[in-house]
């Protein structure tokens, strides 16, 4: 039996179907107003526990004779007013879901953290799995819930879980609308007139879980793997985008002012509208700094090839311009 937690995000709705096409047995654990839109009639073949990983007595229920256990349930922000519950989850959340797998005898557990978990970069240096940054405690909050959360994943490793871990980069894919980066669609195609030079690394849902269920098919434990397809410019990537949805390109770059004015502003029609800001100040930080990280390491042991993110933007905006079309807040990969 393998257990998602997760299971209706973006990561784990695509891993579930994977898992099942596999003729793999799944069982997830959901809260009562989870949302399972993304993963289609496969929600019918998921054995569904209900609970959080807050919520100890669920994640006993939920481990019972599980095998393989994919922890994949994080919450990913940069809204000040959503850093106490980002935390719980992310580190809290984390722990509980170590000390239960340890706890029910479960034999392999793969841990979804993030490139964020390593922090900002020294002197441009490219980034891969020996890297660490100094300076980790001062840096982004989401930042910090991941590393912290990872320091979980590796203290369980230490009391005797077999576990890997996997970084992704920005993960890319046909999913939820409002989430990001995927809301970055919406935005353009709305006519978002502003971009940002800054470069990330990317990589498509598809080989994110493809990747994660390889591993899990080795005898590999207490590894971590930076999954990224490319490294590229903010520009390049919002360019590609709008020009695959046939849409204006965004011109203006937004520089420190501009930034700095838009956080600003969002912050202000948020505090009075209670809707949620496009852009904070840590988002607007964050949009500043380069990134570059490495695949070789996941490339050197898989022996993987990753879907160019032109070809992910591409299938992403089609998949976008069909929701349109159907009035859906969400849309998948056949």
């Amino acid at each position: 039996m393998n257990l998602i937690t997760g299971a209706t995000g973006l990561v784990g709705s695509y891993l579930a179907k994977l898992l099942i096409s596999k003729g793999e047995k799944v069982r997830a654990l959901k809260r009562s107003t989870s949302d399972t839109s993304l993963l289609g009639n496969f929600v019918t073949q998921i054995e569904w526990v209900e609970g959080d990983v807050l919520d100890i007595c669920s994640l006993e229920e939920a481990m019972r004779g599980v095998k393989n256990l994919y922890h994949c349930a994080a919450v990913i922000s940069f809204i000040p007013s959503a850093i106490n519950y980002m935390m719980k989850v992310n580190v809290e959340g984390t722990a509980n879901v170590m000390n239960v797998a340890l706890a029910s005898n479960v034999q392999r557990v793969m841990h979804v953290s993030s490139v964020a978990a390593f922090g900002l970069p020294l002197n441009g240096k490219m980034i891969d799995e020996d890297f660490s940054d100094p300076n980790i405690n001062k840096s982004f909050w989401y930042y910090k819930s991941k590393h912290y959360g990872e320091r979980e994943v590796w203290r369980a490793y230490e009391e005797g879980l077999k576990v890997v871990i996997v970084c992704p980069s920005t993960i890319i894919g046909a999913g939820w609308w409002d989430a990001e980066p995927n809301s970055l669609f919406r935005e353009i195609y709305k006519g978002l007139k502003f971009y940002t030079s800054s470069t990330n690394g990317f990589v498509d849902v598809r080989n994110v879980v493809a990747c994660m269920y390889q591993l899990m098919q080795t005898d590999i434990i207490g590894e971590k793997f930076i999954l990224n397809a490319e490294n590229l410019s903010f520009k390049d990537m919002i360019w590609m985008m709008a020009d695959e949805m046939k849409v204006k390109r965004p011109a203006i770059e937004a520089g420190r002012f501009l930034r700095a004015v838009a956080w600003r502003t969002e912050a202000f029609k948020s505090f009075f509208t209670t809707q949620r800001p496009l852009i904070t100040k840590e988002s607007a930080e964050l949009a500043a700094i380069n990134f570059t990280y490495s695949n070789e390491k996941i490339k050197r042991t898989l022996n993987c090839d990753f879907i160019p993110v032109k070809k992910t933007i591409a299938e992403t905006a089609a998949v976008f311009l069909q929701s349109i079309k159907e009035q859906r807040e969400f849309g998948v990969f056949d």
